[in-house]
């Protein structure tokens, strides 16, 4: 391995490290009638004091809610006895470390919690140079239907490469005819998600979360600002509350009707069934993997 990819992995696995101390503070914080902004303002600023900086917003998606779910500006929700999942992702100079996991609030879902988890740790045993996503995919949708539970058809795990939190492969969650096979070295986010429901999920409600597709020209003052000061993520997704808020909503319909940003609306079971999530970074080895979120 050249000294240049030495480096690489080396701030993968800061990226992992961070993450992991982040993520174990933000869980003490879940707790009913605990705030989620509060949640989201621990994390990323953890990641911030820590070194790093945040990959996306922290999402905190409940109940039926699967992903893209972040407070608000000024959010005023708390807790309840909610089925939580908390998405994290940090970066070191664009490399990325992504990991999430479920709180269940309620204690009346202890199975299907741990589907996604049991899903995620078979999955990791089997990754090494040479493996297909085919059969990543086919272990994943086993273990959480054994478990009694449907996998999630349209949400997957993904490749990381600098700047970019999904990039191609994707790793399904179910077994597909066709994959991609893993490489040494590559880094990717092995991410199953497990439901009650129909096992599929569909765009809803409004988006907090955007990203950079291309700056645009742009007449409107507020537009021109918002748009420099959007240059600095780099084309990751940020928050709606992390802008400056003067004439925040001029600005961002602006630069949304020239098809300069990517909106993320909020990603719900079809059936408004429960979600659980387990996801972890690992980087691929000739034998096995390291998981650098861990």
């Amino acid at each position: 391995m050249g000294e240049e990819m030495e480096l690489v992995l080396d701030k993968y696995i800061s990226a992992g490290r961070i993450l992991s101390e982040v993520r174990e503070g933000a869980i003490e914080l879940v707790k009913e009638g605990g705030s989620l902004l509060a949640v989201a303002e621990f994390v990323e600023n953890g990641i911030r004091e820590k070194g790093g900086e945040p990959a996306f917003p922290c999402n905190i998606s409940r109940n039926e809610e699967a992903a893209h779910a972040t407070p608000s500006i000024d959010d005023k929700a708390v807790f309840g006895a909610d089925l939580v999942k908390i998405d994290i992702g940090v970066h070191i100079d664009g490399y990325i470390g992504d990991s999430a996991v479920t709180v269940d609030l309620s204690g009346n879902n202890e199975g299907l919690v741990r589907a996604s988890e049991a899903a995620l740790n078979e999955a990791i045993k089997l990754i090494r140079d040479g493996i297909s996503t085919v059969e990543i995919g086919e272990v994943i949708e086993n273990t959480i239907r054994e478990q009694g539970y449907k996998p999630v058809v349209n949400l997957s795990g993904h490749g990381l490469v600098r700047y970019n939190s999904h990039a191609p492969p994707s790793i399904p969650n179910v077994k597909y005819e066709h994959g991609v096979i893993l490489k040494e070295n590559d880094i990717v986010a092995i991410e199953p998600f497990a439901t009650d429901g129909a096992g599929k999920v569909v765009e809803s409600g409004n988006a907090e979360i955007y990203s950079l597709i291309k700056a645009k020209p742009v007449r409107v003052i507020e537009a021109k600002k918002l748009l420099e000061e959007l240059k600095k993520y780099q084309g990751l997704p940020f928050a709606r509350r992390w802008l400056p808020r003067e004439r925040l909503d001029l600005a961002l319909r602006t630069l949304k009707n020239t098809g300069a940003l990517r909106e993320y609306p909020v990603l719900r079971e079809e059936e408004k069934g429960l979600v659980s999530q387990a996801e972890h970074t690992v980087i691929v080895k000739k034998d096995g993997c390291e998981v650098t979120t861990g």
